[in-house]
């Protein structure tokens, strides 16, 4: 579907609309005032934002680039109360120092992805506790209470799928749809507001939000969705076997974090250059059309590019650098071989004897400290058993394995019938 809109038409192409509330209306909007101000709201349940919310980040960026203005809500005051959107069960309550330490780490990370200058695009992040700690419990049912219908909030899924499974939804929760919507009206009073964005898991605020505003005779409002974050396997982005995919530095390094990106399936390549990058969509179209192992060029480029963003520049670089020497440059100092024989695969070889064979560690004493101090990785995964051993499943099919000592020391260890 074509829009007069060049924001809608390109978040249409690039993958990210999924729902939105009278887009007719919007695009109208959009074409005639060609500006808008929206926001994007984020829990404060950790102290950095994971690749579950890069969407909604791009999106700010995209907002942005099309001379738009962003509100990023941080939920201070929702937060001490818990989103059960998604959720099986009650977020745990978290103090709140821990809320307040969060939103610190939040912002840190938003700082480097988005533009808070005070120019006209420029970006501006408020936390809804500032209204919220404020209300009056009697006022607030009086006057905000009174516009929802029970019987409607029990239809929504973030509330019908906890009670078909008869899990316990507490009155705590309960009340979150209604203070997510007041979100959107006070953004709409104070700073003119009229667009909400979120995942597809926060129609049902967003939507409550829009229709608060009807009956307190607002100007009309508009919500946007995007979809749910999968991968070709089906499961929800944002966390792996060895933990989240964290956007802050100080939690996952941007080596690590390149090295995701470069690990994707092949069938995600396409969409994650439309959806995490800022490439032009005809120079996505050449890259995902790469077939068999050139496909993997196209995986670097979204490494990359993708870092960039998050990290920098420079250390988008450093990652793209230390990977192609870790994996491809077999003359780089950083990848000399070691060789094992089958036998010894077959057989199984103690990570403390080849830490110690390779040189890595000057005795079997300190490749244990290692270990234990999460300093040895096999294959960019971080080991902390000592018992570890090497064997046929650690190759998986592969040619070598890659065994890291720290950040800096790498080696393939390969193997051969006869021991080199």
């Amino acid at each position: 579907m074509k829009h007069k809109s060049e924001f809608l038409n390109f978040i249409q192409e690039r993958g990210y609309l999924y729902q939105c509330t009278n887009i007719d209306r919007l695009d109208q909007l959009l074409s005639q005032d060609n500006y808008i101000i929206a926001y994007i709201g984020f829990d404060c349940t950790a102290p950095s934002l994971h690749i579950g919310g890069l969407i909604q980040i791009m999106m700010l960026r995209h907002l942005q680039k099309f001379g738009y203005k962003p509100i990023v809500l941080l939920g201070g005051g929702t937060t001490k109360i818990g989103d059960p959107s998604g959720k099986d069960k009650a977020r745990s309550v978290l103090p709140i120092e821990d809320i307040n330490q969060n939103i610190l780490g939040i912002k840190k990370t938003l700082e480097k992805m988005i533009s808070f200058d005070y120019g006209k695009t420029g970006a501006i992040i408020v936390n809804n506790a500032d209204w919220l700690d404020n209300i009056k419990y009697i006022d607030f049912l009086r006057d905000i209470g009174t516009h929802f219908s029970v019987n409607r909030m029990l239809g929504f899924d973030s509330v019908k799928i906890r009670l078909d499974r008869e899990q316990n939804l507490s009155f705590l929760e309960f009340n979150y749809m209604l203070l997510q919507a007041y979100d959107f009206v006070e953004l709409n009073k104070k700073y003119g507001c009229r667009l909400q964005i979120g995942g597809s898991d926060q129609w049902g605020n967003i939507v409550n939000g829009i229709e608060l505003s009807k009956k307190l005779n607002l100007p009309e409002l508009f919500g946007l969705t995007t979809p749910l974050l999968l991968n070709a396997q089906g499961k929800k982005m944002g966390k792996t076997e060895s933990g989240a995919v964290w956007l802050d530095g100080s939690m996952l390094n941007s080596y690590d974090y390149w090295q995701y990106f470069r690990n994707v399936d092949d069938q995600d390549v396409g969409r994650f250059l439309r959806l995490f990058t800022d490439l032009p969509t005809d120079e996505i179209k050449k890259l995902e059309s790469l077939k068999d192992q050139e496909i993997n060029e196209a995986k670097k480029v979204l490494a990359t590019e993708v870092t960039k963003i998050c990290h920098g520049c420079k250390e988008a670089e450093l990652a793209r650098s230390a990977a192609i020497s870790a994996f491809e440059n077999e003359d780089s100092s950083l990848l000399s071989g070691y060789t094992i024989t089958r036998e010894q695969v077959a057989n199984g070889i103690l990570l403390i004897d080849l830490l110690h064979d390779t040189g890595f560690e000057p005795s079997k004493g300190a490749a244990k400290r290692l270990i234990q101090g999460n300093g040895c990785k096999v294959n960019d995964n971080t080991i902390n058993d000592v018992n570890y051993t090497i064997n046929s499943e650690s190759f998986e099919g592969q040619p070598f394995i890659k065994l890291s000592a720290g950040k800096k020391r790498h080696i393939k260890i390969l193997v051969s019938e006869v021991r080199k």
